[in-house]
């Protein structure tokens, strides 16, 4: 990303209240029975660190990594308060050298921001650093959530469908997948109806 990328996000994530607030995402606190302590950790786009802290907080090995180097102090001091160590690293996810095989989770909340070619770069990534059991836990937006107006990207082609998840993840042991429209109260940028869709993928 551009200078000008960072100085947006820099930005955005300057002032002091947490702008998806300090809670874990709520589809990601739902799986909390697969999550074991120890289990090495990959938060993508963690921004503030709060899912990340969370992560932590369940006895995982967290590394959060976010283009942002302000929300990445901010995820910091969070993981702080809550008394977890939170590995951080600022990352350009065009360029970063994503590494061997060697998360058990992944974790990628809400990382719309890549276009069709781009975010398929980032899910061969994502499948590559899992080991064999791996597991990828992942939620995004729906087309529909255009209608809602109420957080994500306003293109289209950013948004996720079942078929597009069920393509782009057709090599792993898909455990979960679900359409549905709830309220999401996650600080002042993801607030009200939304069109959601979650993805629990194990690698082979």
């Amino acid at each position: 990303m551009a200078d000008d990328q960072r100085a947006f996000w820099n930005e955005r994530f300057s002032g002091d209240d947490y702008l998806f607030g300090t809670e874990p995402n709520a589809f990601l606190a739902t799986q909390r029975e697969r999550l074991k302590p120890g289990m090495r950790t990959l938060a993508v786009a963690d921004g503030e660190g709060r899912n990340g802290v969370w992560l932590a907080r369940q006895g995982l090995d967290v590394l959060s990594i976010d283009f942002s180097p302000v929300a990445l102090a901010k995820a910091e001091k969070l993981a702080a308060a809550a008394g977890v160590t939170l590995k951080t690293e600022c990352v350009d996810l065009a360029h970063w050298e994503w590494g061997v095989p060697r998360f058990d989770v992944v974790a990628a909340i809400f990382i719309q921001f890549a276009d069709p070619a781009w975010r398929g770069r980032i899910f061969a990534n994502i499948k590559h650093v899992l080991v064999p059991g791996g597991l990828l836990l992942l939620e995004g937006y729906r087309p529909k959530q255009l209608e809602y107006g109420t957080g994500g990207p306003s293109q289209v082609e950013n948004l996720y469908t079942r078929d597009l998840l069920e393509r782009e993840f057709a090599d792993m042991n898909i455990l979960h997948l679900a359409e549905y429209d709830t309220e999401v109260s996650e600080g002042s940028r993801h607030k009200g109806m939304s069109a959601l869709i979650d993805l629990v993928a194990k690698k082979r």
